[in-house]
């Protein structure tokens, strides 16, 4: 079992950046594939990035393809996304979710792939 702990989240300027962090627990960080959803205010959870156990493998919505970059330190047992070019439609309660894979190669996209979830940390971009 792991616990998710989002943080990095704030207000910011459009075209600013942001660096989240999800710190995880536990022994066996680099045996979760790790994603990030996002959810607005009166919309549905989107997904925006995906990250394999091993960080050799990478998948992002085409939201927000080009300005965000997801990554991970395994030895940390920590993942990151970097934020770039924000724009107001980028505001939203960011999430961290991870799955455990024996695949050093799965990018799961969709909520009902993952088991742990974090509690969010908002992030607001000011027009």
């Amino acid at each position: 079992q792991v616990q998710l702990v989002e943080s990095g989240g704030g207000l910011v300027q459009a075209g600013g950046s942001l660096r989240l962090s999800c710190a995880a627990s536990g022994r066996t960080f680099s045996r979760y594939a790790m994603g990030w959803f996002r959810q607005a205010p009166g919309k549905e959870h989107e997904f925006a990035a995906t990250i394999s156990a091993s960080g050799g493998s990478t998948y992002y919505a085409d939201s927000v393809k080009g300005r965000f970059a997801i990554s991970r330190d395994n030895a940390k047992n920590t993942m990151y996304l970097q934020m770039n070019s924000l724009e107001p439609e980028d505001t939203a309660v960011y999430y961290c979710a991870a799955v455990y894979t024996y695949s050093d190669h799965f990018t799961p996209r969709e909520r009902f792939q993952y088991d742990y979830w974090g509690q969010g940390t908002q992030v607001t971009v000011s027009s």
